[in-house]
């Protein structure tokens, strides 16, 4: 098993959106890993996701019937924030982007501005010319990028470079209005779409009047996390639970049951697509939401451990809510697997 979610974590550190279709039935339990990288596979799969019985509930889809069940689990690759400037907005953004589960690329054309001693916390840094930011960085559409470099010149140069390629989630560009405005001009005279150049956040940020470097990257990454939790967040995919993806991926083969939520109603503790892996011995990683409902989930899935196959369960906590003094009241349907540990 570890394989397979080390070929979905690969996937999705190569910048692809990718998924992960599980069929259950009598024959067993397999799982294929679909990647966008593939465009030909990436259809087959969409084709599977559009059937008409298909069930979709957030980034879980899936097909219940007289053969078995088809679950499918979307997932975008985790989020990048490519920072093109290394000043002092960089310095306290890139901090800051990583505290909330951001990738950060910081890029700028000075070696005493771009290299790692300065950047301990990004991911990636770059030293290069700004005219290279495309040779040396594949743009994502999921990509947050942001545009502040020391002078009106580079940032046209940067602006110029990322609407040439795909469109990100975000692009934000540093600056006075009067600047700003400047730099749109030049654009789209020459002859780039007016309805690209509306897409740009210029002037950066959220308006909360902010001054120094660490209130504008607040300001900043504010406006990034409102694009991607009430914009981009009703997409298709997301990237939850990419810890548990990785203990999978590294560590899969210790576990002897896999607990996956299919779908969720009313005021549950976690979302469809969490999960959880637990030994028959009661280990678990991570959870689908601790208290009561969770201990009973176990409890079923040591049967399923001892029996094979898997079993889908509906978990009511509306009952038990008001009595344990929960907030969460509502229901979750579960699937439990059994997997093959190796010893």
């Amino acid at each position: 098993m570890k394989e397979t979610y080390a070929s979905l974590l690969q996937a999705l550190k190569d910048g692809h959106r990718a998924a992960m279709l599980t069929r259950y039935g009598a024959d067993g339990i397999t799982k294929t890993v679909y990647s966008e990288g593939n465009s030909e596979a990436w259809a087959k799969l969409r084709a599977i996701t559009e059937n008409p019985v298909a069930v979709t509930d957030g980034p879980v889809c899936h097909i219940e019937d007289e053969t078995g069940l088809i679950v499918v689990e979307r997932y975008l690759p985790k989020p990048r924030v490519i920072i093109l400037g290394g000043g002092h907005i960089a310095l306290a953004l890139t901090k800051m982007a990583k505290l909330t589960d951001f990738d950060v690329v910081v890029f700028d054309d000075r070696p005493m501005y771009a290299n790692p001693g300065r950047f301990p916390e990004a991911d990636e840094v770059i030293c290069d010319d700004f005219s290279r930011v495309s040779d040396r960085l594949r743009v994502r559409e999921t990509d947050y990028v942001v545009i502040v470099t020391r002078g009106h010149k580079h940032d046209t140069e940067c602006l110029e470079d990322v609407l040439r390629g795909v469109s990100p989630v975000y692009t934000g560009m540093i600056g006075s209005k009067r600047r700003v405005a400047i730099v749109l001009k030049q654009l789209e005279e020459r002859g780039y779409a007016k309805e690209d150049l509306d897409r740009v956040h210029t002037p950066i940020g959220l308006r909360i009047g902010a001054v120094t470097p660490a209130e504008i990257s607040v300001s900043i990454l504010s406006e990034i996390i409102q694009v991607k939790r009430m914009e981009h967040g009703a997409t298709e995919s997301r990237t939850a639970d990419i810890e548990i993806i990785e203990w999978l991926a590294a560590h899969g083969d210790e576990a002897d049951a896999l607990i996956t939520i299919l779908s969720t109603h009313g005021s549950v503790p976690r979302e469809t697509g969490a999960k959880m892996a637990m030994t028959y011995e009661g280990r678990t990683v991570n959870t689908i939401g601790g208290g009561c409902a969770e201990s009973g989930v176990m409890e079923r899935a040591r049967t399923i451990i001892r029996e094979g196959g898997y079993e889908i369960v509906t978990v009511d906590m509306t009952d038990t809510a008001e009595e344990d003094g929960m907030v969460c009241g509502g229901t979750m349907r579960v699937v439990i697997e059994h997997t093959e540990r190796k010893f």
